[in-house]
């Protein structure tokens, strides 16, 4: 039967559904259709939907999150197409989205997060799953931020996602609002993703800084570059995916942000 839905950017769809052949161009939604209960309606990812790996190997690659393969989208014939505003290119969604149901994401803060689970269980008839996700990062956040207090978290940050130039993650992103629910100052005050050199990263004088496993591939060399720099500052390697992950990779993230928080606690 024919549904209708709206998407997290206010755009209408009508699927059929519920729908049997789904493309996701997400790599943290890709995880999370999975983990609802889906299999064979997956018929679509991109090259860096990674997780899980045995999934990851059976199904067609479409491109890039970025760079998508439109001509092997076409071939699939999808029924659906799952996207997100930040990840993917606005013109490629729109061409798209003139030949296919195509529903989109725009999320900045865990409770959108929350909200497009819900809602992506919804338009894939897996409900029960979406909310068990749901109840376990809600719970699992909620303990998070008392830890925060209880432990006086309270060091400011600079969240590193790039280099050569170095950018970093600022404001209206879901980075910031993860790092603030873990007790966390992020010392950007800029939105989104800012370019930032050492000399400023040295005024803004963080106690911590987080180098992020992707979408730069941060090594050990980097650290030392910017311990160099600011000696003062506790600088670590993080995995991007637990602080950027906005499917039911969040729940495997909540253990991570727990044990990082013993490991800040220590510090303090």
């Amino acid at each position: 039967m024919q549904k209708t839905f709206v998407d997290q950017m206010g755009r209408e769809i009508q699927i059929n559904y519920p729908p049997k052949r789904i493309i996701s161009i997400v790599p943290s939604q890709s995880e999370l259709l999975f983990e609802l209960g889906l299999d064979a309606e997956v018929i679509g990812i991109t090259k860096f939907c990674i997780h899980p790996i045995a999934k990851f190997a059976e199904r067609a690659k479409v491109g890039g999150t970025k760079t998508l393969n439109i001509e092997r989208i076409r071939q699939l014939q999808p029924d659906l197409i799952i996207g997100n505003k930040e990840e993917n290119t606005q013109s490629e969604i729109e061409l798209l989205a003139q030949e296919f149901p195509v529903w989109m994401t725009d999320i900045s803060n865990l409770e959108e997060a929350i909200v497009s689970i819900s809602q992506i269980g919804d338009l894939v008839n897996k409900q029960p799953e979406a909310a068990y996700l749901n109840h376990l990062i809600n719970a699992g956040f909620t303990d998070l931020q008392a830890l925060a207090l209880r432990k006086n978290i309270n060091q400011s940050v600079a969240y590193l996602i790039w280099k050569d130039p170095y950018i970093c993650a600022g404001r209206h992103t879901f980075i910031h609002d993860v790092l603030t629910k873990i007790g966390l100052k992020n010392v950007v005050i800029q939105s989104r993703y800012p370019e930032i050199n050492l000399s400023e990263l040295i005024a803004k004088d963080p106690q911590l800084v987080f180098l992020s496993s992707e979408p730069y591939p941060f090594k050990q060399k980097h650290i030392d570059e910017i311990q160099s720099a600011l000696p003062n500052a506790k600088v670590m390697l993080v995995d991007g995916e637990m602080f950027s992950w906005h499917g039911s990779r969040l729940v495997k993230a909540v253990n991570y942000l727990f044990q990082l928080q013993d490991r800040l606690s220590q510090k303090s």
